[in-house]
């Protein structure tokens, strides 16, 4: 099978339009389209429904691009296994919830670069359910998850345990029972957040539903409206505790069965493990026991 052609019909298939993929291609669009018209020739199917808005993928097409992704994943493996000198270099992609990002990863990120300059490490900060989906993908190498995961593709190390605590603004001094709260608007991540999920969750349990839910793309946005009074949060303990500190936040314990939730780092089973990742888990698995024996 012509692998160009496989390109071509991968090209049009993400961008939804021949003409997007001929200009992104660098090709022109009259030998894109009978590329694409030989490839449909040769495998006797109809892969695209042309339309005034560009194109849609028939139900074979959709199939063919599923083992079109596989195949050029499998070559860039072939690549990779080919020019490996065992020595740990060149790009190494990991995701990871924003709060591990702030609280868990600038040590373990900084002393891995300073072991391995050669490799261009590159951080993706995103909700769980994202972060899962781009593993899947390969448009990871593998990320920080909240746990558990349970996937036949996946393989995965626990980090650390987290506690998760209700922040509020200082003027909530304790909270005898979580339907106070009642009125308060609620402030998340987007949904994909396992800590909005598990907030969620808990509130539904006590019978508690918020009028108004807010979504914020960052962890210093919850935390300075949390502070200003504009509402409730349900984040890590040690992301928040240096707030709590200062007083800038008040804290509240909530039901263990809502309270505890496990950072994992996931990969793939599947994927070929470059020297880049597996001297990263290496170096994660060690940091981790370091954590585990000072307590």
């Amino acid at each position: 099978m012509d692998l160009q052609a496989l390109k071509f019909f991968q090209a049009v298939a993400k961008l939804g339009s021949i003409s997007k993929a001929a200009k992104e291609m660098n090709y022109a669009q009259s030998n894109l389209t009978a590329r694409i018209q030989q490839l449909e020739s040769d495998l006797q199917t109809k892969l695209f429904y042309r339309h005034n808005r560009g194109t849609t993928l028939t139900d074979k097409g959709k199939a063919l691009l599923s083992y079109t992704d596989e195949i050029f994943q499998l070559l860039d493996e072939v690549r990779n296994v080919m020019s490996d000198d065992q020595t740990p270099k060149g790009p190494l992609l990991i995701g990871s919830m924003e709060t591990t990002a702030a609280v868990r990863l600038p040590i373990l990120l900084s002393k891995f670069h300073r072991e391995y300059p050669t490799v261009d490490l590159t951080l993706k900060t995103g909700p769980t359910e994202q972060n899962v989906q781009d593993v899947l993908q390969y448009e990871l190498d593998g990320a920080f998850v909240a746990g558990p995961i349970e996937h036949p593709e996946l393989t995965y190390k626990t980090v650390i345990e987290e506690e998760l605590v209700l922040i509020t603004d200082t003027l909530h001094h304790s909270l005898s029972s979580i339907k106070e709260i009642q009125n308060r608007t609620i402030l998340v991540f987007r949904h994909g957040c396992s800590y909005r999920a598990r907030f969620e969750e808990w509130l539904h349990h006590e019978g508690v539903f918020p009028e108004r839910i807010m979504e914020f793309g960052t962890l210093d946005g919850i935390i300075g409206c949390v502070s200003a009074g504009l509402g409730i949060s349900l984040l890590p303990r040690s992301v928040v505790e240096k707030h709590v500190k200062d007083n800038l936040l008040i804290q509240h314990s909530i039901p263990n069965k809502f309270g505890k939730v496990k950072t994992i780092f996931i990969y793939r089973k599947d994927k070929y493990m470059s020297n880049s990742l597996r001297e990263f888990v290496k170096m994660l698995s060690n940091e981790m026991t370091l954590v585990k024996n000072e307590h």
